[in-house]
């Protein structure tokens, strides 16, 4: 069985369930509900940024064949 890391990567799914479950660590820990909301904020934004670059590199991959029809 093979795993789609790239499906699983841009899972919005993974990346809230990720920042709940340090969110929960850090106020365990005794840590701040402020510093739990930065650093969940901090994941968010990550997930944003990969789930970005790899939708990019998915296409850029899919119009490669078609650049040399073009010309």
């Amino acid at each position: 069985m093979k795993i789609d890391w790239k499906r699983k990567l841009t899972s919005r799914k993974l990346w809230v369930a990720l920042a709940g479950f340090v969110a929960g660590l850090i106020v365990l820990g005794n840590g701040s509900q402020e510093t739990a909301d930065k650093i969940s904020g901090a994941i968010l934004s990550g997930a944003a940024v990969v789930g970005y670059i790899v939708g990019e590199g998915l296409t850029d991959a899919a119009n490669t064949g078609n650049k040399d029809e073009e010309e």
